[in-house]
């Protein structure tokens, strides 16, 4: 139980992290945001449910820094750069004290690590589970916004990072295997938002984190742009970790390519686009058509029953 009320809760532990003067010390029904010149403000919102999104045995600094960073992720491959954000927690009885100082202290080094501030939010009770939305905002200089619709026949289609860390890492948790590659679970609970990125996918043609599975989130992209994506499977990016635990076959990169929370960032575009700090790998191209199709050696299009994840 708390020893606090839901007032001094948030003058203990979350007014600190309202360092952004527009946050009034959270003594306000609102924030403001300075608007940047020359730049368009992006909002975005994710919302990560226990049970769902993440354990609730899981350290409560990785449950805040996950919450964060999913929207960080989503800002990141629009362009945008972070500038603060909103939070509301819906707690459970079994939400003590203790819990949310530790939750405050993974918002609080995520904080220093992105430079953004908190703006405000709300905290309600709840029956259960635990849940926590994050709404994040952004700036982008004006008319460089990367959308999903701007895929064009002929482009090339990258990927940053590794694919399959994260639903590796799961797989380990759910199994309670004694020996685990820490890496990969901490990709699960700790995703790494390329926001160092976000300048250089302005040149991208079209950009999408990759939350729900790189086929599924590739598929909206081919959708809005009314392009079909093709994929070799051979060339998605996978970790030694990850082929370790998972291998190298057919069935494997198909789960890979399905299992999401990877928060990596995909993109097409007419040409190459790198950066000293990313690793960025080519795995496939735009062509007429619809819809998004995965490929092996020798060109054969691998049946893939489910493209990602879905919560409905």
């Amino acid at each position: 139980m708390m020893g606090l009320s839901e007032f001094d809760l948030i003058a203990t532990l979350f007014a600190p992290l309202a360092t952004s003067p527009g946050a009034f010390g959270l003594k306000d029904d609102v924030a403001m945001i300075a608007p940047r010149e020359g730049h368009d403000l992006i909002v975005t919102t994710d919302t990560i449910v226990e049970g769902v999104d993440f354990f609730g045995d899981d350290p409560p600094d990785t449950i805040a820094r996950k919450a964060l960073r999913v929207n960080l992720s989503d800002l990141a491959a629009k362009g945008a750069e972070p500038v603060g954000y909103l939070l509301s927690l819906m707690l459970p009885e079994n939400i003590d004290q203790r819990f949310l100082e530790c939750f405050a202290a993974g918002l609080a080094d995520d904080q220093e690590t992105f430079a953004i501030a908190l703006l405000g939010g709300d905290m309600s009770a709840t029956p259960g589970p635990l849940s926590i939305s994050v709404t994040a905002f952004g700036h982008v200089p004006a008319g460089q916004l990367v959308r999903r619709s701007g895929a064009r026949v002929g482009d090339l289609v990258f990927v940053t990072g590794t694919i399959g860390d994260s639903g590796a890492g799961l797989s380990l948790l759910r199994s309670k295997a004694s020996n685990v590659s820490s890496r990969l679970i901490e990709r699960y609970r700790v995703p790494e938002p390329r926001v160092a990125f976000a300048s250089a996918v302005r040149g991208a043609s079209a950009s999408i984190d990759v939350s729900d599975g790189l086929l599924a989130d590739l598929a909206h992209i081919a959708e809005t742009s009314g392009v079909r994506i093709v994929i070799d499977a051979e060339r998605i990016p996978r970790s030694p970790e990850m082929k370790a635990l998972w291998g190298e076959t057919a069935t494997s990169i198909v789960r890979v390519a399905t299992a999401g929370d990877d928060y990596e960032i995909a993109f097409t575009a007419p040409a190459p686009i790198s950066d000293v700090h990313t690793p960025v790998t080519a795995i496939g191209r735009v062509e007429q058509g619809n819809g998004v199709a995965l490929l092996d050696v020798e060109g054969r299009e691998i049946a893939v029953p489910r493209k990602g994840f879905s919560h409905f």
